[in-house]
Formats: structure tokens, sequence, C-alpha cells
């Protein structure tokens, strides 16, 4: 038996032939251009001599000739291995050393970080994308010495086994070095697959696609999802709340997928109104939990549901997700997507019962857990201990099987022996009307051993003390859990994805 991701392109290209794959600021490409040009790309890595199973790094913005790469990488039966655009040299080179890739694609964006990193570790093979708004490269090949090469013979679609590996996906490194989830052709098909039909996508369906390609998020429940179901992708290369809301009144944009940064960005901003977005039907969100005041204001505003979702990379994306707005529990992640179980474990590794009283480690098992860390051994035995992979998130399971995510597990409070769940303390910040992001972490403290702070963005135009904040929250939480002090920033900081950085906050 054979599965090629790919597969997915060649059947959309074959049904919805003339239909519209991407939208973006420079044109538009149809799903029978789409698979013609990553034919030519997969041609131009066997003419460089890559074979199958040889790792190909792709460090590119939402741009065509990201979906172009990614499939044509796949069609040459390679491994992609997706690379932060903002990464620097040192960081590069880990991920291209770590993967053993044979092959880096970059842009003239970040040509020059790339060529030092291929350097360190004695890449030759790289190639450079030159976009409009940046001088041309100076160093590496040009993409289009891989994107126009001539495919001699049938189309290229390498007969790989669903066992096999597509990507390696590069988790950000928030506890160590980042470690490459390395997922497989049936998993990231059936992470397409199944959420594709719980978030109800149809192939006249507009997906703005502004969430980062290289990010699981972006690649498997976007790019994937719409390719599977012959759905159109707007490509937005860089989030920016005015050209987001720009793109989906002139696309049409029927379904929004983002983080909850991306949500309020949206909202706080002093145009919003000046555009009409009522193409728009359903909003999507995952990366982190949504503030409940943030739901509420979104689903008053636009007058579309949002549903939120779960996963990380070492689960291809979606691993639990509110189905609709009929069946969802609000505030909730959802439920376990089909071929997948979810359990909740205490610190000794004991299974406990549904409540919200019993916050433990959220375990998985099932089709959408990765192979393991590539080269990682030791790492993956110990994220897969007991049969489960231990996701370093906190939650609960109610009586209905819904999932409720508490915090990260790194980032729990204990304030004099008492549990303070930043999440909680954030959410009541967010319903103070000048509050437009907040983050709630841990100092240390020599009598209770941590102590509660806050970091605050106000929305424009408002003003708050930091008085007037702590008395607002000390009014809605237990006494423990209130923070004793807040810092104004003008923004908090935000990795590619828009999650909101602590370990910035906290140096």
């Amino acid at each position: 038996m054979s599965l090629n991701l790919a597969f997915l392109l060649r059947e959309s290209a074959r049904t919805h032939p003339e239909k519209w794959a991407l939208l973006h600021d420079g044109g538009r490409m149809s799903y029978v251009e789409l698979d013609a040009a990553s034919d030519r790309f997969a041609a131009g890595l066997v003419s460089r001599g890559l074979r199958p199973g040889d790792a190909v790094a792709l460090q590119l913005p939402n741009v065509p000739h990201f979906p172009v790469a990614y499939f044509g990488i796949l069609k040459a039966g390679c491994v992609a291995v997706p690379v932060n655009t903002l990464l620097r040299s040192a960081e590069i080179a880990y991920v291209l050393r770590d993967s053993g890739a044979r092959l880096l694609v970059t842009w003239n964006g970040a040509a020059e970080e790339a060529a030092k990193a291929a350097a360190d570790v004695g890449l030759q093979e790289l190639f450079v994308l030159d976009l409009p708004g940046f001088p041309p490269a100076s160093v590496g090949r040009r993409f289009q010495q891989l994107a126009e090469a001539v495919v001699l013979g049938p189309p290229p679609l390498h007969q790989s086994d669903p066992g096999d590996t597509a990507a390696i996906i590069y988790t950000a490194g928030t506890t160590g070095r980042p470690k490459g989830a390395e997922l497989t052709h049936f998993q990231l098909f059936m992470n397409a697959d199944t959420p594709g039909r719980l978030f109800g996508i149809r192939d006249d369906d507009v997906i703005l696609t502004v969430l980062p390609l290289f990010h699981v998020f972006g690649l498997s429940s976007i790019l994937n999802c719409a390719v599977r179901f012959a759905a159109t992708m707007s490509l937005v290369p860089r989030f920016d709340p005015e050209r987001v809301m720009a793109t989906i009144q002139r696309d049409g944009v029927t379904v929004f997928e983002g983080v909850p940064t991306m949500y309020i960005a949206l909202l706080n901003h002093p145009r919003r109104d000046e555009f009409h977005l009522s193409s728009l039907r359903v909003g999507i969100s995952g990366g982190a939990p949504l503030p409940a005041e943030v739901i509420d204001e979104v689903e008053r505003t636009w007058g579309i549901v949002v549903l939120e979702g779960y996963g990380m990379s070492e689960t291809a994306s979606t691993t639990t997700f509110n189905v609709s707005a009929e069946e969802r529990r609000v505030y909730s992640v959802g439920k376990p997507v089909y071929g997948v179980e979810v359990g909740i474990w205490d610190d000794a590794g004991r299974p406990l019962p549904p409540g919200q009283e019993h916050v433990g480690e959220i375990v998985v098992r099932g089709v959408n857990v990765m192979r393991g860390y590539h080269g990682r051994p030791d790492a993956t035995a110990e994220a897969m201990a007991g049969g489960w992979f231990h996701t370093g998130d906190l939650g609960y399971l109610d009586s209905d099987g819904f999932l409720f995510v508490v915090d990260r597990k790194k980032d729990l409070i204990i304030r004099g022996g008492e549990n303070v769940y930043p999440h909680e303390v954030e959410d009541v910040l967010y319903e103070h009307p000048a509050v437009a992001e907040a983050a709630v972490v841990g100092v240390p403290d020599p009598r209770l051993g941590q102590e509660v702070k806050a970091f605050v963005a106000l929305r424009p135009g408002r003003v708050a003390t930091e008085a007037e904040l702590v008395a607002f929250v000390r009014e809605r939480v237990a006494s423990y859990k209130y923070p004793r002090t807040v810092e104004f920033r003008d923004a908090l900081p935000k990795n590619a994805t828009g999650k909101i950085l602590k370990r910035e906050l906290v140096g």
C-alpha cells in the first residue's frame, strides 16, 4: 500500500482543475497550475540528486512558492522541513544539522542568515527566491532553477508508505533546544481530512491564510486541509490587522483561522468598522486558549461563531475541536477528533476523573501522534511514557468529554503553596475595557516562592492605572490569585504565529 500526501493536490487538480487554489496580491493560481508547478519543482529536486527520504528545508513566507515547493518535495519522496522565516543563522544551522537537510530553499529577506547557516553545516545546495520589496539575493542559486525544471515522463508522485515521514516540524523550543516532530503521510492526511470535515470546509470556501505555513497550524489545518477539499486559500505573508480585513473584504473570505492575538488585534483596530466582513461564516481559533471576553466580542461584532480547537506540532495540529455552534461547549476546546483519545493524568501517572476540580496533565494517543522526535530516542521515550504523548499542558475534562485547557504546566504559578493558573487571571484582565493584551507570569518571591505579576498592553485611546487593574482582578478572583504588580507595555512580544512569548517578559 502507498500513500503520498501530495495525492491530495493531484486529486483536487483532477476534480477541480480550473478552481482557484491560491489568491495573492500578485494574482491567482488554479489547482491544475499548482499541480503542474509542483511537478516541475519535484523534477528539479531529482535533477539535483535528491532521493526519497532526503530532508529538504523550506524557509518561505506565505507566498504561492511555498505550496509549490512543499508539494514538490512530497512528490519527489523527500521530507519537508518547514523553517521559521524569522530565525537567525545559528538557529537555522541547528535545524539543518539536526534534520540532516540536503537542500535549503529560502527567500531574499532571509538569504544572508540562511547562507551563513548553510556554510556553517557545509550545505552546498542553497536556493533563494527573490520577492518584491527586498534587495535581490547575492548568495545561493535562484529558486527558478528548481521551479522551472522539465518534467520527463509521467508526472512525479513517489509511492511512499503511509508510515513514511512526510514532514519534520520543529517545536518552539520553549523548554530547551527545538525538537523535530516526525509526522507521517498518513497522520497528515488524517489531520487534513477529519478536521476539514469538522470545520465544514467546502470547495466554495475561501480560507484566509495568514497563519505561517511553516507552522503546523497553518501547514496542517489550512494548506493540507484546503487542498483536501479543493477550497481556495487567500495568502497574506504577514499579519497586519488592516491588511487582513482588506483581504477578507477583497477576496470574500469565508473562513478565518487564527490565534487569539490576531482576533484581539482585529477587534482593537480603530478602523475595523470601515471594512465589510459579511462574507465570513466561521472563525477557528487555536494555538492558545481564547479569552472568553474575546470570543463574546468577536461573535457580537461580526455575527459569526468562533470554534476553538487544540493541538500541537507533535499531534499534527488538531487534537480536539468544537464542531458547531449547536454542539460546542463555550470556552472549551472541544472533544477529541476521530481516532484520538485524550486523558487527564496526575503527577503520578494516574488517570483523573472528570470535573473542574481534577486538573492534571493532558495526555494524547491516536492516529495523529508523531512517530517521535527526529534523532532523539530518549526525548521520544520520555514524551511517550506509558504509551501516551505527554503534552505539558494542564486541563480537565467535563462529564460530557469536553476538554478545557487551563494552562501550560511550566507556566503554573505556585504562590505560597497555592496553584495559580495564569490563563484564569488573564481572562479576568481581558474583561477590563481598557485591556488589549495581557500575560500573567510568576516572579521570584523570597517569602512565597513566587508572586503573581501581570504584563498589560492597553487599547488605543484607553487609560488604566496599575492600582485600578489590581483592584479589578482582586474583586473577581480568590485573594491568592490576583497580581500584586502590573507592568504596562506598548505591545507584548510574540512569535511568528502571534503567540505571546512569556519567556521574553520574564527574561
